[in-house]
């Protein structure tokens, strides 16, 4: 292991013997100055590691030599050492990005700990994040064995999400891939728990999830008062993994109130669940009651043109008439930067609902365009680049306006995609549906153990485009693909992100409530 390189600057450099005597015991190497201008010079002439500098200084004074050393390394870790415990003088000093700041008198272990916080920090925490989750690993796996409802699988799904994150930037991959071992498994499991459950959560008096059709109702609706305006904010296509790497942004300008998640109807697919959202009902329901809003798979037209239809019609359900209320759906950047301008407008709603259209253009992106192949290439690529365009965005404009405006945030989304990575072979005629995670259709034929079938659409409350229709939905990471042209079909879609079939990924989402700061 290379020693480390310490430069030390202080103008009563020779007071300091005893504390340079004990880094140069632990193989620290140091270097000192007693000014400023001889610590400049020094740096042209040899690389370091850290920097420790006195603040008050004859000549140039710490924090100009702060400035000096920025302006020739910005990268390079300066740890402020001073007598005054002056406000500006620590403004100054964290404005102009210093490592560490430490009042004298100093004492060794207080010079040690600085040096550990910001040499070895990403070791030692790559270290204990590695040994913590070795100890989590097992009882993950007990809990994977054992886990029998939908709080637990809840449960089981953040905490796999927040192992990842934690994991993503260790060095040790393999434990990341152990991490992503334990997630297939999940997968598994949680296919064998929604075939055998999903069906009777729509049964009376069952115990079921909040789930798409009974988000509004159960969850929105107490939220909304006469008080205080609220804006609700649908991102589309948001799995938990991005919402949490989103989150610490939002708490710069709120507070959460409240966190859940929530189910995903199937298909876990937008014309479905969003509908399902803003309907306050299940499919079936939708197009018995509104066929002039319904649109199914196999109709021409877009499938989601009357989601503020949808919402009329439950405002008016649930005798929510005297309730002033605005739908926007945002689709693209100008849209987007437009609503961010003109944002003062919303204050005298009682409820704002924003749906926001990007993710799922990220995802559906990343299957056609080589560049955001690249980009996006795996989970932890995906989550950085919608992270990314989050912290760009009018959406985030429109967040802090929000804050500003005194309005209540609600956040969620409409259902989460998946990675897909492994081609089920399924055949249907000309009419069945095209999307890659679930197919309706009559006459399918497939492989049993790759799918849960709904052979009778009814019983899950979905429309029957005719007599002998039925639904197949895919499990895990796997995509349906036809065997014409299938090798051609299977390259361009595998590792692409889809939706609408059985995972935790796609079906365990967020809801947020936020209050302003």
């Amino acid at each position: 292991m290379n020693t480390i390189q310490i430069l030390w600057v202080d103008d009563e450099i020779d007071l300091l013997k005893p504390h340079i005597l004990f880094l140069e015991q632990r193989n620290y190497k140091i270097t000192t100055c007693k000014s400023g201008t001889e610590a400049l010079d020094v740096l042209d002439e040899k690389n370091f590691d850290i920097v420790f500098l006195d603040e008050n200084m004859p000549g140039l004074t710490g924090l100009e030599t702060l400035n000096e050393i920025k302006e020739k390394q910005d990268n390079l870790p300066v740890v402020m050492i001073t007598k005054s415990e002056e406000e500006y003088i620590m403004e100054e000093a964290i404005g102009n990005k210093i490592a560490d700041y430490l009042i004298k008198p100093v004492n060794p272990n207080q010079i040690l700990l600085s040096l550990k916080k910001n040499l070895d920090h990403s070791r030692l925490v790559s270290e204990k994040t590695t040994s913590n989750y070795q100890q989590e690993f097992r009882k993950i796996a007990m809990d994977l064995a054992m886990v029998n409802s939908y709080e637990e699988w809840v449960d089981l799904y953040q905490k796999l999400i927040y192992w990842e994150i934690q994991l993503e930037d260790i060095e040790d991959s393999g434990m990341f891939e152990i991490l992503e071992s334990q997630k297939v498994e999940a997968n598994i499991q949680f296919g064998k728990f929604i075939e055998k459950n999903y069906s009777n959560w729509f049964l009376p008096h069952t115990d079921a999830p909040i789930m798409s059709h009974t988000l509004f109702k159960e969850r929105i609706l107490p939220e909304i008062s006469k008080e205080q305006p609220t804006v609700l904010i649908v991102i589309d296509n948001l799995r938990y993994d991005q919402w949490k790497v989103f989150e610490p942004i939002i708490n710069n300008y709120y507070k959460k109130e409240k966190e859940e998640a929530f189910f995903s109807i199937l298909p876990s697919a937008t014309q479905y669940a969003r509908n399902a959202i803003f309907s306050g009902l299940m499919p079936s329901d939708m197009e018995k009651l509104y066929p002039q809003y319904w649109k199914n798979d196999t109709d021409e037209g877009g499938k989601n043109l009357h989601e503020a239809d949808f919402l009329e019609t439950q405002m008016k359900r649930l005798g929510l008439n005297d309730l002033e209320y605005e739908y926007f759906k945002i689709t693209n950047l100008k849209n987007g930067k437009k609503l961010a301008e003109n944002f003062n407008a919303l204050k005298n709603n009682n409820l704002s609902v924003i749906v926001y259209n990007f993710v799922d253009m990220l995802s559906h992106s990343k299957t056609e365009m080589e560049v955001v192949k690249e980009l996006a290439s795996n989970d932890k690529a995906y989550r950085s680049l919608a992270l990314s365009w989050f912290k760009n965005s009018p959406l985030l404009e429109m967040i802090q306006q929000a804050q500003q405006l005194g309005f209540k945030l609600i956040l969620t989304t409409d259902h989460g995609t998946i990675n897909v990575k492994n081609p089920s072979k399924v055949i249907g005629d000309r009419d069945t549906s095209l999307n890659l995670r679930y197919k309706t259709g009559r006459s399918l034929t497939y492989d049993n153990k790759d799918v849960l079938e709904a052979r009778n659409p009814k019983e899950l409350h979905l429309p029957s485009i005719t007599m002998s229709s039925s639904f197949i939905f895919a499990k895990g990471d796997l995509f349906f693909a036809y065997p014409n042209n299938y090798n051609h079909y299977v390259s361009y879609y595998r590792n692409t992100y889809q939706h609408g079939g059985v995972s935790l990924e796609e079906m365990v989402i967020p809801f947020a409530v936020f209050n302003p700061k």
